[in-house]
């Protein structure tokens, strides 16, 4: 049997996953972004709940800290003009 590392995974293969469901008010962050593990452990002071050894970190995070996506504004062509004057 093959032992993962991180260097033998692909850049596709190290993925980010976020779970949760309704009723709990935890979310679970599966990741092997390296940025994605130092601000949840810096910026939150949250420890993984797993390491896999090959890069991979899972955390338990509240709801609360996930925001949904936002659509990006549509400016008109005077709006931007203006707002690069300032």
């Amino acid at each position: 049997m093959t032992r993962l590392t991180e260097n033998s995974l692909s850049r596709a293969e190290r993925e980010t996953i976020i779970s949760f469901s309704e009723a709990p008010d935890d979310a679970c962050i599966f990741t092997y972004s390296r940025t994605w593990q130092k601000h949840i452990e810096q910026r939150f002071k949250i420890k993984p709940e797993l390491d896999n050894g090959a890069g991979g970190k899972q955390y338990l995070i509240p709801k609360k800290r996930i925001r949904l996506p936002v659509p990006q504004r549509e400016l008109s062509i005077e709006t931007r003009q203006r707002l690069a004057e300032r």
